[in-house]
């Protein structure tokens, strides 16, 4: 068994070239071609529980290797795996194999799922004190008749700091864009395998009681930029709304993880917490008019909506362009790798305990933010908007800390309950930005305009908004 500690990065097969023919890399390299079958069960039972199975085959030799699910999901991957030798593309479980005992019935049903061919040229380097291996694959993975390209430099640390994977990392984007990476090639193929994606929500945060705040936070800061890199590579693709919106969600989640975190974090993170900021508001336009366009009937003001959507989308498609999107997303997964968190004596400090504090802070704010919404003007109700969410991501980072079957139960119902607040307290933000949006576009005075800022439409959503608010505190909290 062997732990890795990779950074993965994405790139185009241009960049990939002009990093070849850059002189970064040493001209002694070694080349391979590579073929990897994956194997599961039909209901992908090894995924579920964090395995992935394969056969490499790589000059006439076959290795079966076993990986364990790791601990990061954003570019710096730490995880174990156990690899033997095969006489052929059949794997072998014995004794020695080691799966989950829980996988143990399923084993005679395991059989391909997808395949994996790359190119594969690596190279051994100094940065600084550090060993670093560094190898660039391009091929492409297949599922059935689907099949995806890959273009990918993962960087192995073979001895020293992973700070040397990230200053070796922005030499590499200083000579062609890369891309932080958070798929491995297992999660490629299962994708591929299923429906075709048009976003990407958050995943589960799964954190043990005994966890310090501090790697709770790394958990939940790399949840979030996993979710954010998936959808920016839709965006860039595609230009999907949804993905779009769950990008923003992604950046919104990790804004409100510094602030829920920060009595452990400090004010390490103020710098990065800025280009945060900067990178949701460039996004935002884009957002507010594909909300206000949905709600638009066909037309001349909804033409005029799509035609300023699409110069926003394209706005966007800059921003995910730049040098300084892509730094950000290393800077923040570096920053977490080396988690030097001050703070009070955190290892005596469990995570259930910081979350029952955190929460409670959230939970306060939120009821107090909240109160008396029908007077409260647009920015007021923006702030208790914003309140909620926090209570929301909260519940979401640190729910899973709360194990009893009491405390499921009622973190489902508070869920449910937080959410009919928060599609209120949307629905009014919607109204509002929709007045914005329109005036700034010169066409506030539209008929079709006075329709979608009707003042009906919000005394109908102040009412909802306010029993949602009343139902919400008065259910019993689950973390008490």
């Amino acid at each position: 068994m062997a732990d890795e500690i990779e950074l993965k990065l994405e790139l185009s097969p241009s960049a990939a070239v002009a990093i070849e023919a850059s002189g970064l890399l040493p001209g002694g390299s070694t080349r391979a071609r590579q073929s990897s079958i994956y194997f599961d069960t039909p209901d992908h039972a090894l995924d579920r529980a964090g395995v992935s199975l394969r056969i490499r085959k790589s000059e006439g030799k076959r290795v079966q290797t076993i990986k364990a699910a790791g601990a990061s999901t954003a570019g710096l991957f730490a995880r174990s795996e156990w690899e033997r030798a095969v006489m052929d593309d059949i794997p072998v479980f014995d004794a020695a194999t080691c799966l989950p005992n829980s996988l143990d019935d399923c084993i005679d049903t395991i059989a391909p799922i997808f395949e994996v061919g790359v190119d594969r040229r690596s190279w051994i380097i100094a940065e600084g004190d550090a060993t670093i291996e560094v190898v660039l694959d391009r091929g492409d993975v297949a599922a059935g008749d689907r099949q995806s390209s890959i273009c990918e430099i993962e960087l192995e640390l073979k001895s020293g700091a992973p700070s040397a994977l990230f200053a070796l990392a922005r030499k590499l984007d200083a000579v062609a864009p890369v891309r932080l990476g958070v798929l491995t090639k297992a999660e490629r193929g299962y994708r591929l395998a299923g429906p075709a994606p048009a976003m990407f929500k958050a995943e589960p945060v799964l954190l043990a009681d005994g966890t310090a705040p501090g790697r709770a936070f790394a958990i939940v800061a790399q949840s979030c930029i996993r979710q954010f890199r998936l959808n920016e590579a839709l965006l860039l693709a595609e230009g999907s709304a949804g993905a779009l919106h769950q990008a923003r969600v992604a950046l919104r989640r990790l804004r409100s993880a510094f602030s829920i975190f920060r009595p452990i974090i400090g004010e390490l993170g103020s710098a990065l917490a800025a280009d945060l900021r900067w990178l949701a508001a460039e996004l935002g336009e884009a957002r507010n008019l594909d909300v206000l366009l949905a709600r638009t009937r066909p037309g001349s003001l909804h033409d005029h909506v799509a035609l300023a959507r699409d110069a926003a989308y394209r706005r966007v498609g800059e921003v995910l362009e730049m040098p300084r999107t892509r730094q950000l997303m290393l800077d923040l997964a570096e920053w977490i790798a080396r988690a030097g968190w001050p703070g009070p004596a955190e290892e005596d400090l469990p995570a259930r305990a910081y979350a029952v504090a955190a929460l409670d802070h959230c939970y306060r704010r939120a009821r107090k933010r909240g109160r008396k919404l029908a007077g409260l003007d647009d920015a007021d109700r923006h702030e208790a908007r914003k309140a909620a969410k926090k209570l929301r991501y909260a519940a979401e980072f640190l729910g899973s800390l709360f194990v009893r079957k009491r405390d499921r139960r009622r973190y489902a119902e508070f869920i449910a309950s937080l959410q009919a607040l928060q599609d209120q307290l949307g629905a009014l933000n919607d109204l509002a930005m929709a007045a914005l949006v329109l005036e700034k576009l010169g066409v506030a005075g539209d008929a079709e305009a006075s329709r979608l800022t009707a003042e009906g439409q919000k005394k109908k959503l102040l009412r909802a908004a306010e029993a949602a608010h009343g139902q919400l505190f008065d259910l019993k909290r689950f973390w008490r």
